[in-house]
C-alpha cells in the first residue's frame, strides 16, 4: 500500500509542487539512521545493520520511492532494495569486487568494451537510490558527480577512433541525473560520431525518481534519436500512477523501452510474481528484456536466487502468455565472459530430416526438415561472402579446417585494455 507522504511527520509541510519536484526529491534523500526511522521502524539490530552496511556502500533513498515501503513487513521487497542490512557485510569466497571484470576491459575512462560492436560508458557514478543489491558497488556513489570533463572528453576521442563501435550504451551511475544541458552535450556528441547508430541509456531512475521524467527531459532525448531506454523493475509494486505517468511520457515521445529485472531471492523469483509484473510492464509500452542472475558482487550474497529458479521462472512464462512478455534470462558470466542466456529446454532430440521438440505443455511434436548435402554455398547469394570461411566464434567450428585436428574452438583475447 503507497502511503501518503504527508503521514510522514517531517514530510507533512510539504507541497505537491515540491514533492513534485525531482531536485526536491533528490536534496530530500534519506542518507541516515535518523531520517530513516522517520519512515521505517527499526529495531536495534536492524539499525546497528544500516550503520555497518553503510560503511560498504552509502545509503541513498528517494522519499518517493521510501514512500511504497511497506512499515508493517519486514520483508516487503521495496524494503529490501532500499533499506541496508548487516548482511551486505557478509562476504562468499565466490565474491569478487568487480565480478564482470569491467576495469579490464576498459580501453578508456568509463568505457567497457567487452563485444565486438558496442560499448558500456559509465558516465557517473551518481544514484538516485543506492539498491541494496548493486553490482558497481565498488565505485557507485564514490564521488556523487560525473566523470571529470578530461574523461569525458578522452573516452568520446576513443569511440570517434574506433569505427567497429555502432552501439553505444550510456550508462553509471545513472545518466537521467545529469542535468539536461549536460545530457544533451553527451548525446550530441555522440550523434557526432558517424558510425555511433544506436544510443542507449541505462537508468533506474525513472522507478525510483519517476518525477525526473519531465517534458523537457524527453524532448531533449527525442532530439537525437534512435535513443532506446532500459530501466530496472524488480518488483509489480514498483509499478505505480507515478511510473505509469513517466512511461507513458517517454513511450509518446518515440523512446524505445526496455526492462532488465535482475532476480533476487525473496523478492521476485517466484513465477506469479514475474508473470505480474511482466504483464504490467506491457501495460506501460515497456518490452521485458532481460532477467539478470544476481552477479557475484561482494555483500549480495544473500539477494542471490538459483539458476534453477531462474529457469522455472521462464517455463511459466513461455507459452503461458504472451511472447511479448518473456524476457531472456542471462547470466552475465564473471570474469568478462559477456552474457550467457539460459532458458528450458525445447529441444529433445534431432536426426537426419527431423527434430523432437516439446511444447510449454510437455507435449512431443515432430518437425521434419530438409536434408542438406552440403553445409555451405560456396558463396551465399544472400550476402555474398563465402561461408566455410567464417571464424567466429562457434560458427567457426562449421568452417573449413586446414586440419582435421583442429576441432575444437579457443577463446577470442580480450580487447586490449590500451588499444
Amino acid at each position: 500500500m503507497i502511503l501518503d507522504y504527508r503521514e510522514i511527520g517531517m514530510w507533512e509541510d510539504v507541497s505537491e509542487d515540491e514533492w513534485n519536484d525531482w531536485r526536491w526529491q533528490i536534496a530530500n534523500r534519506i542518507t541516515t539512521v535518523e531520517t530513516l526511522k522517520e519512515v521505517v521502524p527499526l529495531s536495534p539490530e536492524e539499525e546497528q545493520g544500516v550503520g555497518k552496511a553503510t560503511q560498504i556502500l552509502r545509503m541513498a533513498i528517494t522519499p518517493y520511492f521510501a514512500t511504497l515501503i511497506d512499515r508493517d513487513d519486514p520483508n516487503c521487497p521495496i524494503r529490501q532494495q532500499a533499506v541496508p542490512t548487516s548482511q551486505e557485510t557478509d562476504f562468499d569466497e565466490a565474491d569478487m569486487l568487480d565480478p564482470l571484470d569491467e576495469d579490464a576491459d576498459s580501453p578508456a575512462p568509463g568505457v567497457t568494451h567487452r563485444y565486438p560492436d558496442r560499448v558500456m560508458w559509465a558516465v557517473t557514478d551518481r544514484c538516485s537510490m543506492y539498491c541494496r543489491h548493486c553490482t558497481r558497488r565498488r565505485y557507485a556513489g564514490n564521488t556523487d558527480g560525473h566523470r571529470p570533463q578530461p574523461e569525458i572528453e578522452e573516452a568520446l576521442d576513443w569511440l570517434a577512433r574506433k569505427p567497429e563501435v555502432r552501439d553505444v550504451l550510456v550508462s553509471g551511475g545513472d545518466p537521467l541525473l545529469l542535468s539536461d544541458e549536460y545530457l544533451a552535450y553527451l548525446l550530441e556528441e555522440l550523434r557526432k560520431i558517424p558510425h555511433v547508430e544506436i544510443i542507449r541509456l541505462g537508468t533506474r531512475v525513472p522507478v525510483v525518481l519517476p518525477q525526473r521524467i519531465t517534458q523537457k527531459l524527453v524532448d531533449t532525448i527525442r532530439q537525437y534519436h534512435p535513443v532506446w531506454l532500459n530501466t530496472q523493475f524488480n518488483h509489480p509494486n514498483e509499478i505505480t500512477p507515478e511510473t505509469q505517468r513517466a512511461f507513458a511520457l517517454m513511450a509518446d515521445a518515440g523512446i524505445p523501452l526496455g526492462n532488465q529485472s535482475v532476480l533476487l531471492r525473496g523478492i521476485n523469483d517466484c513465477p506469479l510474481v514475474m508473470r505480474k509484473l511482466v504483464h504490467g510492464l506491457l501495460q506501460m509500452r515497456v518490452r521485458p528484456y532481460y532477467v539478470y542472475q544476481c552477479d557475484l558482487s561482494p555483500g549480495i550474497g544473500h539477494f542471490r536466487s538459483t539458476v534453477s529458479s531462474g529457469i522455472q521462472v521462464i517455463e511459466s512464462l513461455r507459452g503461458h502468455t504472451s511472447g511479448l512478455a518473456v524476457p531472456t534470462f542471462v547470466v552475465d558470466a564473471p570474469g568478462g565472459g559477456g552474457k550467457i542466456p539460459l532458458n528450458p529446454q525445447y529441444l529433445i532430440s534431432m536426426d537426419t530430416g527431423k527434430v523432437v521438440l516439446r511444447n510449454y505443455e510437455g507435449h512431443l511434436s515432430v518437425y521434419h526438415e530438409p536434408v542438406q548435402t552440403e553445409r555451405w554455398e560456396d558463396v551465399c547469394p544472400l550476402c555474398g561472402t563465402d561461408h566455410s570461411q567464417l571464424d567466429e566464434g562457434v560458427i567457426g567450428l562449421l568452417s573449413e579446417r586446414e586440419t582435421d585436428s583442429d576441432l575444437d574452438l579457443e577463446p577470442t583475447e580480450d580487447v586490449p585494455a590500451d588499444e
